[in-house]
C-alpha cells in the first residue's frame, strides 16, 4: 500500500505530512488545479492510487472518500491567462504554492509530486520533491484525486458556455476533436494562448 511509503517520514518532529499535487499541465484551455491534502497517519484508503489510473467514476469515489477523511484538504486554481504570462510551470508550482498555504491543519513536512520543489519565497516550510510521488505516496495519490476531479468539474461547468469545445468530455486536453473544434471556431477565452495548437482568435469567437 501506499502507506507503507509514507510511513518513512514520520518521526518524533514529523507528525503531519501533507501531499501536494496537480492537474491540467498537458491542456490547451482551463485552469491548472492544485490539490493538498493531509491524512491521519491511520488512515488506510484501499485501492487509492494515481488518479491517471483511475477511471472518472472511481476518482469521484475516491474523492469522497479523501475529502470526508482528511483532517484537511485544499486546492489552489490558476488560470489560463496567468499560466501563458508566467508559464505553465511556474503556474502549476503557483497553484501547489496556494493549495498548500490554504490548509487548515498543521503539518510537518510537504510532499510534492515532482522534480521541483515549492518556492514559498521566505517562508520556512520544510518539503520534499517525489519523483512519481502520486504512484508512490498515499498523501500525493490523495492530493492528485482531489486535484483531478476539482479540475474536471470545473471543466464540465465551462462546456455550458462553451458546448462547442465538449469540454466535458476533452477537459481542454489536445483531443482531435478538440483540435477540430479550434480550427472551425478559433479558441474561447479560457484557451491557453500560449500553447501550441491554440490559434489567434477568429471573428466569430
Amino acid at each position: 500500500m501506499l502507506t507503507a511509503y509514507d510511513e518513512q517520514y514520520y518521526s518524533d518532529t514529523i507528525t503531519h505530512l501533507a501531499g501536494v499535487d496537480e492537474a491540467g499541465r498537458g491542456p490547451l484551455a482551463g485552469p491548472v488545479v492544485a490539490a493538498a491534502v493531509i491524512l491521519p497517519r491511520s488512515c488506510r484508503i484501499e485501492g487509492l492510487r494515481d488518479s491517471k489510473k483511475l477511471t472518472e467514476q472511481a476518482r469521484e469515489r475516491y474523492f469522497d472518500q479523501i475529502t470526508e477523511r482528511a483532517l484537511t484538504w485544499s486546492v489552489g486554481v490558476v488560470e489560463p491567462g496567468i499560466i501563458d504570462a508566467v508559464n505553465i510551470l511556474q503556474a502549476s508550482l503557483l497553484a501547489m504554492k496556494e493549495a498548500v498555504l490554504a490548509l487548515s491543519h498543521p503539518f510537518d513536512l510537504v510532499l510534492v509530486d515532482g522534480l521541483f520543489p515549492i518556492p514559498f519565497g521566505g517562508r520556512k516550510i520544510s518539503q520534499e520533491a517525489v519523483i512519481k510521488g502520486d504512484g508512490l505516496s498515499a498523501h500525493i495519490a490523495a492530493a492528485s484525486v482531489v486535484a483531478k476531479v476539482t479540475r474536471d468539474r470545473i471543466m464540465r461547468d465551462y462546456h455550458t458556455q462553451y458546448p462547442q469545445y465538449n469540454f466535458a468530455r476533452n477537459k481542454g486536453y489536445p483531443t482531435l476533436e478538440h483540435r477540430r473544434a479550434l480550427v472551425l471556431h478559433g479558441p474561447c477565452p479560457i484557451h491557453r494562448r500560449t500553447f501550441s495548437g491554440v490559434s489567434e482568435p477568429s471573428d466569430e469567437a
